[in-house]
């Protein structure tokens, strides 16, 4: 039996979709320049997910603003960016720490075993934050306002008389 979800339930099933896709894209990203620079270049492990992190978030961003959130404009620093980098951040500082601990266990292993070992902490990490990060950007940081909470930061006196006249429809039918 076909399951027939609310306007809002399938809206929020796209949303997830494409910030799922935007985590691919960055987590792609990411891991790129991480086994470029710890495999490739020989940086410290930590340092490359530093630099890996950092240069992942600005598409991601991005992309989660304009396109899971549909959101154009001017980006709202103190509401937007620095709440989605300290996330981020967060994230780096989780992933560090295991990252550390995967390249301080296979630091005598073969190239390609300490390389993924250092990629798997990385993507662990991120895993358990992921879902966390996308209902605080629903939520919070990218949500969406509904007409009458537009109307409420507009003018607050003629949102309270719509929800009112809502609430009545409501009551009366």
């Amino acid at each position: 039996m076909p399951v027939d979800f609310s306007p809002s339930q399938r809206s929020r099933i796209r949303r997830l979709a494409k910030y799922a896709s935007v985590s691919l894209v960055s987590t792609a990203t990411s891991l790129t320049i991480l086994g470029v620079l710890v495999g490739g270049f020989g940086f410290p492990a930590v340092w490359a997910n530093v630099i890996a992190i950092a240069l992942g978030t600005v598409p991601s961003f991005e992309l989660n603003r304009r396109w899971v959130w549909s959101l154009s404009g001017q980006r709202v620093r103190a509401g937007q960016v620095v709440p989605f980098c300290i996330l981020s951040f967060s994230g780096l500082l989780i992933s560090s720490v295991a990252v550390h601990v995967a390249s301080a266990a296979t630091t005598s292993a073969s190239r390609v075993v300490h390389v993924g070992a250092v990629e798997f902490a990385n993507i662990g990490s991120y895993g358990a934050l992921w879902a966390v990060q996308f209902v605080l950007c629903e939520k919070v940081l990218f949500r969406v306002r509904t007409d009458a909470e537009q109307a409420t930061v507009a003018d607050p006196l003629a949102a309270r008389g719509t929800c009112l006249e809502d609430e009545a429809m409501e009551s009366a039918s």
